[in-house]
């Protein structure tokens, strides 16, 4: 999971190439005023999105993340948040994936979109393009 996913207190609930769901408590991750912090539901959406990736990638390949966009609608104020991640697009060198951040209540709080880079590791930087 990482040090930071453990430091957030996110569960991984569910894991495959269709879907990977993960919870967050929102206590400990709110802005001074008590209400979920912004950037914690992206770390939610990057680490199931970057993690999705990499088992999309298969060994001997490595996604990184190159993009990343939030959209937030809703504040949690307490409880846990789920975050589902669903690919968009499943490429060769790119993979994007959605991540549907809700409440308690299943109300839509946040929409992420992660861009993944997949190279193959120990590749140069730029060797699949040729740069």
């Amino acid at each position: 999971m990482g040090a930071l996913a453990e430091k957030m207190g996110m569960e991984f609930v569910e894991f495959t190439l269709e879907r990977c769901v993960a919870t967050m408590p929102v206590e400990g991750n709110t802005q001074p005023v008590g209400l979920m912090h912004g950037g914690a539901y992206v770390v939610l959406g990057e680490s199931l999105g970057s993690m999705a990736a990499n088992l999309h990638a298969g060994p001997g390949r490595l996604a990184v993340g190159v993009d990343i966009n939030a959209t937030h609608t809703r504040s949690a104020t307490s409880g846990v948040v789920t975050g589902v991640c669903t690919p968009v697009h499943l490429g060769k060198t790119i993979a994007v994936h959605e991540i549907v951040v809700t409440d308690d209540h299943g109300r839509r709080c946040s929409t992420i979109r992660i861009t993944n880079h997949i190279r193959r590791i120990g590749q140069p930087r730029g060797a699949e393009t040729g740069r």
